[in-house]
């Protein structure tokens, strides 16, 4: 790995790497695509339904490959090329961006080729996620990773940013294909013609992305020469997570936020539209306002030397999404909103940055993938069944008072991790390696 000496900052020492680089603009285009469909097939339903229910299976659908296939997918990383673990997640994608554009293009778009396409979609991000991360793991080493995570966070957050808003922006404002397909249609119009050009467009950002991944270079690490059963080396990863009081208390954090917490951005359009009385494109932007925070958040930590806590950073994170959820809700003003939304967003740099580096940094190397298969396990573990509950409450009671009984009920779910385990009290100790790491060499 080369640095250049110029630059003192770890974040620039980071960013000279052309490998990082690469797979670092990859990720925050695919991040850009990925927001702008979830945002815009959010609003679609909405509009097909008008259910927050059916809302919040948008969510839960779209999170339920992570314990299904997340396992799997760590195992995979390890063992097989990761450069070519993208290149199929990343076809898949491009199917499902042409099949729902061609559906709205025609009139015959239905709620449960939305369900189907956020499923594949969420199996291809169980796919990508441990491949990517152990990928830069292996580009920037061990003394690099809180800052390279942290420019990832960034990427992540680009998208939350620029996605949501575009989504919005261009559903409200941009209709010039719809009016061309309707005349040229039997019937002389196009169901849901505003929602042509965004789907258009994420179909071509996939198309971009395909391309964009023919730079990517990732070295490859040394694999074991006896390779176990599948259900042994998972069987390891959870003994090795059960062992690590540090990995235990974050996975449990990990699963708390995502069953309480994180579903409430799902709910954030409906909030926008009903309780605010906003259109598309303020909604689109009021989504954006965690990615910003995000944004925030992620670039302070990018420009830190020496973070040995990361599991207080994880907690208190933890805590300012909590908080910021329970008063976001009840705001009745657009700008206090998007302000709330910010803040929530900064914790949840601290919470995301954290939960990859805690992951990374308490696995000796050959049990990374695995580890990371198993955080995303807890995540999927979390999410699906957190949205369909506060979905169902808020159909039944509000979306006010669903989503802040859940938050309330994860600050007091915090408590055992923060008192029973060394997260917020002891640094997060670098795994023992097992094998060796077979640097400059490529898959």
């Amino acid at each position: 790995m080369r640095l250049n000496p110029g630059f003192n900052a770890p974040v620039f020492s980071v960013l000279s790497n052309r490998d990082f680089r690469a797979i670092w603009y990859v990720g925050s285009l695919h991040e850009i695509s990925r927001r702008m469909e979830l945002l815009t097939l959010s609003l679609l339903i909405l509009q097909l339904t008008g259910s927050l229910l059916q809302l919040s299976l948008i969510l839960a659908i779209n999170n339920v490959p992570r314990p299904l296939f997340s396992f799997y997918s760590g195992v995979i990383a390890e063992r097989f090329n990761r450069r070519r673990i993208l290149f199929v997640a990343q076809f898949i994608n491009i199917l499902v961006a042409a099949a729902i554009l061609f559906l709205v293009v025609m009139g015959e778009i239905a709620s449960w080729h939305i369900f189907v396409s956020v499923f594949l979609t969420g199996v291809t991000k169980s796919l990508e996620d441990p491949s990517r991360r152990t990928a830069i793991f292996d580009i920037v080493g061990e003394g690099r990773i809180v800052n390279a995570l942290s420019l990832d966070t960034m990427s992540n957050t680009s998208g939350k940013i620029f996605g949501p808003f575009l989504g919005g922006f261009i559903v409200e404002h941009v209709n010039f294909l719809g009016p061309i397909l309707g005349g040229l249609m039997v019937g002389g119009m196009v169901d849901h013609a505003n929602f042509i050009e965004v789907f258009a467009l994420v179909l071509a950002l996939q198309l971009i992305l395909l391309l964009l991944l023919l730079r990517v270079r990732i070295p490859r690490f040394a694999r074991p020469s006896t390779i176990q059963p599948m259900w042994r080396s998972l069987s390891e990863s959870i003994k090795f997570a059960w062992h690590s009081p540090i990995l235990l208390g974050m996975l449990y954090i990990t699963i708390i936020m995502n069953a309480l917490a994180f579903p409430l951005q799902q709910f954030v359009p409906a909030i926008g539209q009903y309780h605010l009385g906003v259109g598309e494109t303020l909604v689109g932007l009021l989504v954006a306002g965690e990615g910003l925070g995000q944004l925030i958040g992620a670039g302070t930590m990018a420009l830190s030397r020496n973070i040995r806590l990361h599991g207080r950073v994880f907690v208190i994170g933890s805590i300012v999404v909590l908080l910021m959820a329970i008063l976001f809700v009840w705001s009745p003003w657009y700008v206090l909103s998007f302000g709330l939304l910010v803040l929530g967003g900064a914790g949840q740099a601290g919470f995301g940055t954290m939960q990859s580096t805690i992951t990374l940094l308490s696995a000796p190397p050959e049990m990374r993938g695995r580890m990371v298969g198993l955080m995303s396990v807890c995540i999927g573990l979390g999410t699906p069944l957190g949205a369909v509950e506060i979905g169902a409450m808020a159909a039944m009671f509000s979306t006010q008072w669903a989503i802040s009984a859940n938050a309330l009920a994860g600050l007091i779910l915090l408590a055992p991790a923060v008192l029973l385990t060394p997260l917020v009290w002891r640094p997060t100790v670098l795994g023992t390696p097992r094998a060796a790491s077979d640097s400059g060499v490529s898959d």
